[in-house]
């Protein structure tokens, strides 16, 4: 808030201040006001560089007030700081600002050590290098010693003097920076027919900025302390550091004089050329009443009013003459905005008095002298009414077109423009740049400038600047000078039809091209952010802010050129997102091309993996560093990269694909980074495309399908490795003993084999890095469970029949007290098998160990197989999270796969477990204890052959299998076991041949001996539980209760059976007709031998 207040007091005080001043001067307070040289009247004049003291001291001594002297009052007092009448002697100035300073020191400085010091041009760095004629001026130069000496001393201002007084040098820029080379990119516009030089166009520029100047007033010759004060000050400011904030306000110089003093610099003219010009000028204004300095005929002028006594020597002189008949042939003959036309003249004339005064200096000096005289006054005849003919609507003798031809009047004002730039640092603008600029707006009246064409010509300026010294804050200063050129439609009717008349023809490539005056301007532009836009991953490596700024320069100028006429061959203009897909397709080219070539010729890896994987970082880049910038003109542009890298890759990578048939070293390392690539690619383009366009891109790409390759050459290794397999399981189970691998491992070595190949397989499987589908993994799958379902066959081939364990079943005859009589069977007889030798051998080959070790293995396999499907699924998963996006979850593909699981190994293994258990009971009852049991039990008579003589048999077996057997598959076996018992039990009691029968009293004898054998399993809690040995003899109870009834019910019974069977139902004693039969044919009792023979026509036994 203080400091608006601050700035609001002294706008106030300035405007009260130029009110008063206009009232003295408007007044009768002072009797005569002389306007200064060029103003006609106050409103030429700047008063706020009026000093009030001087017009007041004036008013009160009532004489003339000459303003000249005012104003240069006001400047000489601005050198010193304004005093207060307090009067005290302990006030002081700084010069510098306190605040930034901080507090004095507090301890004594060090003391300095003795160097020697080291002159200012060796802290410069030379922008350009010094040739043997400068070399030759520097020894002679006083108080200063050569380059190659080793004691050198500091510049001092006596150095300065001597510069100045003694001789004139071409000036030399020296910077505090390494300047780049930018004389590639130059403007489009054709060289002057003269020769002129950009020091003559300099030295012009200067003049004219002076005349421009002077039309406002301030123009004034500086007095004789100036050249002295300018010394001081110039090594003040040689003498600080770029970084210091060095308030240097009493030193300065302020307003125009001051402006002036600094463009004198900044645009590196002698205080004498100065002083000379300026004398020139005024010289010029005298006797011309009314007539403004910027409309003189400045080249003509300076011609008349400057002798060649005012220069050094007559080379000097010569150099400025040529220079100024130069300008004049360029601006009225070369290139004049107004023609000859109908003044009579012809450029021939012109040319011939131009040529005679240049002849003049080598004429003897009177004659050369009167010559020049009359040709000048010639020149003056001819040129002053064509240079002061009308052109665009402006009235005679307002304007004199001399300098606003083009394009002499843009050379003019370029160098004008250079000037804003620090001297000491080529990539900052100087502090009164915009001073500066304001002051250049003078000049516009004089070289025909407008709006349009200043904000170009400054766009330029600033651009090549920065080409020049590489500093971001000049290119962003120039883009914000493109965005102010005003469109077509945004110009004035006059200044497009100015704009309009304004064009060159410029050879290029062997050919002339006609240039608007903004095609000549913004086409080098063009062309430099074309060029390297073209290749951006070349020229901006790192993106950075310069990528950005190249970008808006691009886009602004190419706005601006789209509206000028199209030049001779050139292509329909493009759209601002087709020129940054150009640049998008042009660069990404450029760049995969270079990585081809790096990694064409590579021994460790293959080219196309190594391609890949450059390629994947090349993508990243692009779209982290570049398309962020690139995507706020094209929202797409992720997507034209991704697309055209994966075209470009695609082409490298087919010719290998095709001839890609099994899955080798090179497949297996090219194929990964070529599927990833593609992945990364299409999620990018669906990530980054906006309003849907991600199909449309997506239908473009001709996608590698390497899934499809790879899966291909997948199946083919995974069916070899599965009949690899295959092979392992019948090896290992021939050499399979079926003996336990240990005490605590008690199941065969061979199914430690299989798995063992089997998980090398999958090793194997997934070490492949190469991309795969589900299907691939189903294959696998399948492979390994059709491995353990052979081998699971394998065990079972190995069991003997059935029908071989268990002996034939005997005739059913009927009760017979007499003998001999053969047996007859009907339908249920069958006749008796021989075993032999091998089969017998086979059988005997099972022992009740060797079955126990098989159970074992087979348990081994199926909860092994858990584990291994955990594991295939479990590095299944980081698999597809590793290779990229899932295009399924894990839920959805163990459900899409799950008929290829291990199920049907698991099912067939756990039949076999059950198969295996019934066998092993089956045939320790039927083989290993037959004669005990199936063929000696209740023989003769159930009380002399009970079944407690067949439980120590049936301890040992049960020993034997709970020793080897694991805990798991102990119920399973001990359960297998009691089935078989009560089989052979049913065998006997039902079909124990003509030698077994039952009477009445023996049904309680069998009830006992069911109980004993019952008890036997459960062993006191320590066997199976209850409840399953209960229901398996509860079948076995049921026929035994049947030999506790009468024969006449079990005949009445089997009469009713008979007819109830006939529609699904059973009889009131719950057996089948069979088995009643059997009850009758096994019952010692002739009412029932009777029966059976007349109803069924059963023999009887041979008892």
């Amino acid at each position: 808030m203080d400091d608006e207040n601050e700035v609001e007091i002294l706008q106030r005080y300035r405007r009260d201040r130029r009110v008063l001043l206009d009232f003295i001067l408007s007044g009768s307070l002072i009797k005569k006001v002389v306007m200064p040289p060029g103003a006609v009247s106050l409103d030429d004049v700047d008063l706020d560089q009026v000093s009030v003291d001087y017009v007041l001291n004036c008013a009160k001594k009532g004489g003339m007030l000459e303003l000249s002297e005012a104003i240069r009052d006001y400047h000489d007092g601005s050198f010193f700081p304004s005093m207060s009448n307090a009067g005290s002697s302990d006030e002081f100035f700084l010069a510098t600002d306190p605040e930034s300073s901080g507090p004095p020191p507090r301890r004594p400085p060090p003391s300095a050590p003795v160097v020697v010091p080291t002159p200012i041009l060796s802290n410069l760095a030379v922008s350009e290098p010094l040739d043997s004629e400068q070399l030759e001026v520097l020894p002679s130069l006083p108080k200063s010693q050569s380059l190659n000496s080793s004691l050198l001393k500091e510049l001092t201002v006596d150095d300065i003097d001597d510069f100045e007084d003694d001789v004139e040098i071409e000036s030399h820029r020296y910077s505090r920076r390494v300047l780049n080379d930018a004389s590639d990119v130059v403007l489009e516009l054709p060289s002057f027919a003269t020769g002129i030089t950009d020091d003559e166009l300099r030295e012009t520029a200067y003049e004219i900025l002076l005349a421009a100047a002077g039309a406002s007033g301030g123009l004034i010759v500086p007095s004789k302390e100036k050249k002295k004060d300018t010394k001081s000050r110039l090594m003040k400011k040689l003498g600080r550091s770029k970084s210091d904030h060095v308030v240097l306000q009493s030193q300065g110089s302020h307003g125009l004089v001051g402006l002036l003093e600094t463009m004198r610099v900044q645009m590196e003219i002698s205080v004498e050329t100065d002083i000379r010009t300026r004398q020139a000028l005024l010289g010029a204004m005298v006797g011309k009443v009314g007539k403004r300095m910027d409309t003189l005929l400045i080249p003509l002028e300076l011609l008349c009013c400057m002798s060649r006594t005012e220069l050094s020597d007559k080379k000097s002189y010569i150099k400025w003459q040529k220079r100024q008949l130069n300008m004049l042939e360029e601006g009225l003959v070369n290139h004049p905005v107004v023609g000859f036309g109908e003044s009579g003249r012809k450029p021939s004339d012109l040319r011939v008095l131009l040529a005679k005064i240049e002849e003049s200096e080598s004429l003897p000096s009177a004659t050369g002298e009167l010559q020049r005289i009359e040709c000048l006054k010639s020149l003056r005849n001819i040129a002053i009414p064509l240079a002061e003919r009308p052109a665009r609507g402006d009235l005679t003798g307002e304007i004199c077109h001399w300098a606003d031809g083009y394009h002499l009047n843009v050379k003019l004002y370029e160098k004008l423009l250079v000037s804003v730039f620090d001297v000491l640092d080529e990539g900052k603008l100087a502090e009164e740049v915009e001073e500066m600029l304001e002051l250049f707006k003078s000049t516009w009246r004089i070289l025909g400038i407008t709006e349009t064409i200043h904000y170009t010509c400054y766009a330029w300026v600033l651009f090549r600047q920065f080409l020049i010294t590489g500093e971001l804050g000049i290119l962003r200063h120039a883009i914000d000078q493109l965005k102010k050129i005003p469109l077509k439609e945004q110009r004035g009717p006059q200044e497009r039809l100015h704009l309009r008349s304004l064009s060159c023809k410029v050879e290029s490539e062997k050919k002339f091209q006609e240039l608007t005056f903004l095609q000549s301007f913004l086409l080098p532009i063009q062309k430099w952010a074309d060029t390297r836009l073209a290749d951006y991953h070349l020229h901006f490596p790192e993106g950075s802010k310069l990528f950005e700024d190249a970008v808006a320069v691009a886009m602004v100028v190419r706005r601006l050129l789209v509206e000028e006429p199209e030049l001779a061959g050139q292509s329909a203009p493009l759209t601002d997102v087709e020129q940054i897909e150009s640049y998008v397709s042009s660069s990404i080219k450029n760049a995969f091309a270079r990585d081809v070539e790096t990694f064409s010729d590579t021994a460790n890896e293959h080219p196309l993996a190594l391609l890949a994987e450059q390629t994947e970082k090349l993508l990243k880049k692009d779209t982290t560093v570049y398309t962020p910038i690139l995507i706020q003109r094209h929202r797409n542009a992720n997507a034209v990269s991704a697309s055209l890298l994966h075209k470009l890759y695609g082409v490298k990578l087919k010719p290998f694909l095709d001839g890609t048939e099994h899955l080798t070293e090179d497949a297996a390392s090219v194929l990964p980074g070529a599927d990833s690539l593609e992945k990364n690619f299409i999620v990018i383009i669906k990530s980054n495309c906006e309003d849907g366009n991600a199909d449309a891109y997506l239908k473009k790409l001709n996608l590698y399908k390497i899934e499809t390759i790879s899966g291909t050459l997948v199946l083919r290794w995974v069916n070899s490795q599965l009949a690899r397999i295959l092979n392992w399981v019948e090896r290992a189970f021939q050499q399979e003993h079926w003996t336990p691998v240990s005490t605590q491992q008690r199941h065969g070595s061979s199914i430690v084999e299989v798995y063992r190949i089997v998980e090398e397989t999958v090793d194997q499987f997934f070490a492949l890095k190469v991309p795969m589908r589900s299907g691939e993994l189903g294959s696998l799958f399948h492979g390994i469970d059709n491995a353990f379902q052979i081998y699971t066959k394998n065990i079972l081939d190995s069991l003997a029949d059935m029908e071989d364990i268990i002996p034939t079943v005997p005739a059913l005859t009927r009760y017979s007290k007499e003998t001999g009589i053969k047996a007859f069977v009907k339908k249920e007889l069958a006749d008796q098998r021989v075993t032999d030798v091998k089969q017998i051998r086979e059988i005997n080959i099972l022992t009740t160990s060797t079955l126990c070790v098989q159970l074992n293995t087979l348990f081994y396999a199926i909860s092994q197989l858990s584990k291994l499907e955990d594991s295939i699924w479990e590095r299944w998963t980081r698999k597809r999270q590793h290779d990229g996006p899932k295009r399924h979850t894990e839920p959805e593909l163990r459900n899409s796969i799950r008929k290829d699981t291990f199920d049907g190994s698991r099912k067939d293994i756990n039949a076999a477990i059950d198969q295996i258990c019934e066998f092993t009971g089956t045939k320790t009852i039927f083989w290993d204890l037959r004669d005990p049991f199936i063929d000696g039990l209740y023989k003769p008579s159930v009380a002399q052959s009970r079944l407690e003589t067949l439980i120590e048999p049936l301890d040992m077996v049960l020993n034997q299998l709970c020793d080897i057997i694991i805990e798991p598959l102990r119920d399973r076996v001990v359960t297998g076991l009691l089935q078989a018992s009560l089989d052979g039990l049913l065998r006997v009691i039902l079909d124990g041949g003509p030698q077994r029968l039952f009477t009445l009293p023996d049904a309680k004898l069998l009830e006992e001996d069911l109980e004993v054998l019952k008890e036997f399993f459960i062993s006191g809690g320590d066997g199976l539980p209850r409840g399953v040995v209960e229901n398996q003899v509860a079948r076995v109870r049921q026929v035994i209760k049947l030999h506790g009834y009468e024969t006449k019910e079990l005949i009445e019974d089997l009469r009713s059976t008979s007819e109830i069977e006939l529609r699904g139902g059973r009889g009131k004693l719950g057996a089948d007709t069979k088995t009643l039969i059997r009850i009758l044919c096994h019952r010692k009792d002739s009412e029932a031998s009777q029966f059976l023979k007349k109803q069924y026509k059963i023999p009887k036994s041979t008892a």
